[in-house]
């Protein structure tokens, strides 16, 4: 169980003992669950009792007791301790690794991953000028709340409560998918580039890095296939490889992912290592070469699975700000995160498919489900071959 998961497992365990009549008090838009403190015990703890006693007018211990009462009940939930003035330590069950958890929620969620009823039976009305951008931002806003539980009417009539900076000229000759991106991915009060730079095919561009890494993916998955294995959520490790570098006229990129522990401890990690091209490609370059790797260290941090663990709480700030720019940014930042990895998913010369690189097949399809359903969202395609 993911903490996001685990969060929304609080969360409705608070609904239920609202329902029952147990609890007295509005049910709050989110929980907050994170490491147990001093003095606590468990996988996760929460403070939420704490924060719903002086609504509910009782000592903070007692409503802590009755939410325990109704998160043992939730399936992977193994314990809950009360510590401290009303503190719940959470233990869960036996997938204690939260890596596999998360990949194999989203591989069974799908493009509902991230989905949630936040903005349940909630009617946005958003009153936008006749303007283009006006129109586009607001239809995009229109499917990311629906993944909330809510629903968006879109009016044009004073007072206007959704005006984003007008595009400078008509974006449709980029096409639609570019057209749809140069004016979403800018925050509201910037003003939009209508350039051809939407359009070119380099790393330089942001709209083509999430394209590449949803290919890229989907390439990775037919390789597997005919190399005769399928995606398995499991423990995640990432073996060594050598550089490789991409030479393109005028730009290299050099990748190294190093040797790292399993995925799920405190400090799991894709260490990955990328430097920039020299200023100049001789002309005699080959289309691609390797050169010696850097002797860098490994990055520790994950930001894949930080990535993908962030998705449900991006998706949530993007309904409830009306600001699909931040769902277009999140791409950006989990498609640069997912293509160095791919290097590490298919077998390596005369390495055998194995239980590890099923597991890392999972976390890719993972990854490339959710770059997916993020860019329908904004009402751009997916690509399987670019």
């Amino acid at each position: 169980m993911t903490p996001v998961e685990l969060s929304r497992t609080v969360l409705s365990a608070v609904r239920r003992a609202v329902e029952a009549g147990e609890l007295v008090v509005a049910v709050p838009e989110r929980v907050v669950v994170g490491e147990p403190g001093a003095g606590g015990c468990g996988d996760f703890a929460t403070n939420v009792a704490l924060r719903l006693a002086r609504p509910a007018g009782l000592p903070p211990l007692k409503v802590a007791e009755v939410l325990r009462g109704h998160l043992l009940e939730c399936p992977g939930i193994r314990d809950v301790v009360v510590t401290g003035p009303g503190f719940l330590n959470i233990s869960l069950g036996e997938e204690a690794d939260p890596a596999v958890a998360l990949v194999r929620e989203i591989l069974e969620r799908g493009s509902a991953y991230g989905h949630s009823d936040l903005l349940a039976g909630q009617v946005v009305v958003l009153r936008v000028p006749y303007e283009a951008r006006a129109e586009v931002v607001a239809d995009a806003v229109g499917r990311i709340v629906a993944t909330q539980g809510g629903r968006v009417e879109v009016e044009h009539r004073e007072p206007v409560n959704l005006r984003p900076v007008p595009s400078p000229e008509d974006p449709a000759p980029l096409g639609a998918d570019a057209a749809q991106w140069a004016l979403l991915h800018p925050a509201p009060h910037d003003r939009p580039r209508i350039t051809a730079d939407h359009l070119v095919q380099r790393e330089s561009n942001p709209l083509f890095r999430v394209r590449y890494a949803h290919a890229r993916v989907q390439s990775v998955v037919r390789n597997a296939g005919r190399l005769g294995f399928a995606a398995e959520p499991g423990p995640l490790e990432v073996r060594e490889v050598d550089s490789l570098v991409v030479r393109e006229p005028g730009a290299a990129v050099s990748v190294v992912v190093h040797e790292s522990e399993p995925l799920g401890g405190r400090e799991p990690g894709f260490p990955v290592v990328s430097e920039p091209a020299p200023a100049e490609a001789p002309e005699s370059a080959p289309a691609q070469s390797r050169e010696p790797a850097p002797t860098q260290p490994p990055t520790p941090l994950t930001p894949l699975l930080t990535a993908l663990a962030a998705h449900p709480r991006i998706l949530a700030a993007a309904a409830t700000h009306r600001a699909p720019d931040r769902l277009a940014r999140h791409l950006v930042t989990l498609a640069d995160a997912v293509l160095p990895f791919l290097y590490t998913v298919l077998p390596c010369g005369e390495e055998k498919p194995s239980a590890a690189h099923r597991a890392r097949l999972a976390l890719a399809e993972a990854a490339g489900t959710v770059l997916a359903g993020g860019l329908s969202l904004l009402g751009i395609d997916a690509p399987e071959h670019l």
